[in-house]
């Protein structure tokens, strides 16, 4: 089967939910791939709630600073709020899908990996996949939060671009594509169509790639480490994203250093 994954960032959510620009990009992915998976963060969303109910809004490397008590602000809004939100908008224009979170089925659990970000952690694949697949034979769009659990079943906090990189190669995706607010990864004030391994490196250590880049690119850089060949950031459009003909298209590729 021939999957694509699709990740809106948080900043990219209030444009999928407000407009009717995602209904071209899934007839675009929908007439390359066989199934497509969706999974989605809820970055503005969690720090509104948490700054109403006196939480400290705080981020380390780009990912969230998360106590007991903002992971169940990051359930309620990401994995409640968020992605009813989508799926119900997605069903309500007859693209049937059903709302997940990295918990469901046991498939996933997640690592804490530093006591200064809390219950925060690195996802893993524990268990098959196959019921996603049988999802995907159906026609269904898997809409996954990327909240998480532990081995002892205390929530995590899972940055959704690492939880997309799992997803990916659990499902042995062909392409990923991490959709959000921006036009592509911006390098010396200009965005550029291409990035590879080495230069993604470069950016972060010189400091021009920031913030929630930097993990966003990182897990680019496991994907392409794992085999997944078409990796892509970019705006909501993804305007001519296909066509190899057109003089410009949006968005910036990510690709192996020895493609250069």
């Amino acid at each position: 089967m021939k999957t694509a994954v699709l990740k809106i960032s948080g900043k990219a959510l209030d444009h999928f939910l407000e407009s009717d620009d995602w209904k071209y990009t899934l007839e675009k992915l929908n007439k390359v791939y066989d199934g497509i998976v969706i999974v989605h963060g809820a970055g503005k969303g969690i720090s509104e709630w948490s700054q109403a109910l006196g939480h400290e809004v705080k981020f380390l490397d780009g990912q969230r600073v998360s106590t007991k008590e903002v992971v169940d602000v990051v359930a309620a809004v990401q994995a409640g709020i968020i992605n009813s939100k989508i799926v119900s908008r997605l069903n309500a224009f007859d693209v049937h899908a059903t709302g997940l979170t990295g918990i469901d089925r046991g498939s996933f659990i997640a690592e804490r990996v530093d006591e200064n970000l809390g219950f925060v952690g690195i996802p893993k694949q524990v268990k098959d996949v196959n019921w996603i697949f049988n999802l995907l034979n159906e026609n269904v769009v898997p809409v996954f939060s990327s909240l998480c659990r532990d081995i002892e079943g205390n929530l995590i906090n899972v940055n959704a671009d690492f939880f997309t990189e799992l997803i990916a190669s659990s499902l042995n995706a062909e392409s990923v594509f991490f959709m959000s607010d921006v036009s592509g990864v911006l390098i010396k004030g200009d965005f550029v169509k291409t990035i590879n391994q080495n230069e993604i490196m470069e950016g972060i250590d010189n400091g021009e790639i920031t913030g929630g880049m930097i993990p966003k690119l990182k897990s680019c850089i496991e994907l392409l480490n794992k085999g997944i060949q078409k990796i892509w950031i970019g705006s909501i459009n993804m305007e001519n994203i296909f066509d190899d003909t057109a003089e410009e298209s949006t968005g910036t590729w990510i690709i192996q250093s020895s493609q250069c």
